[in-house]
């Protein structure tokens, strides 16, 4: 992967991913992306490039449970997000969603940074800083489900849940 950072601080709700106000658009998941982090950053939805990372701070996803702060996040077009730490709801309805969540010390990853990511080396290249950081490896079975576009096409391609 790789991409440009958009970086953001801790505590990142999903309502601050997808606000609250535009839950009339939850059937209409293009328009909805379109919102995507507007309160926080109003540049990120219409700048944001495939490709891109989301880099923040400690907490990600913190609040309610609503699967679409992943989702549109990916329908953006986000390679992966990046955080020190996550809303356990939030990493796993991304995992599910077929978004790449990496847990590691973002403090030397500066908003614009350009990046090159490995998931499968654990391995986040800042070519930006000519410095790599290695991350807390990912799971074989979940890089299988992100491999595959998230739970439900994995299920759908194997008939089941695989564990190897």
């Amino acid at each position: 992967m790789h991409g440009r950072v958009w970086k953001f601080g801790d505590g990142i709700s999903t309502d601050d991913i997808i606000p609250g106000r535009y839950f009339h658009l939850r059937g209409k998941l293009p328009e909805l992306a379109k919102h995507v982090l507007e309160d926080v950053n109003p540049d990120f939805s219409v700048k944001v490039e495939k490709g891109d990372f989301v880099v923040a701070g400690s907490n990600f996803g913190q609040g309610s449970s609503r699967e679409h702060a992943a989702t549109t996040i990916r329908l953006m077009g986000v390679s992966a997000v990046l955080a020190k730490s996550f809303a356990r709801i939030f990493y796993r309805n991304a995992v599910n969603v077929g978004l790449p969540v990496i847990m590691c010390n973002t403090d030397l990853i500066e908003n614009g940074d350009e990046l090159e990511i490995d998931l499968n080396g654990g391995m986040i290249n800042n070519l930006s800083k000519k410095k790599k950081l290695k991350t807390k490896a990912i799971p074989r079975f979940m890089l299988r489900i992100l491999e595959d576009g998230g739970l439900l096409r994995h299920i759908k391609k194997y008939g089941k849940f695989q564990m190897k």
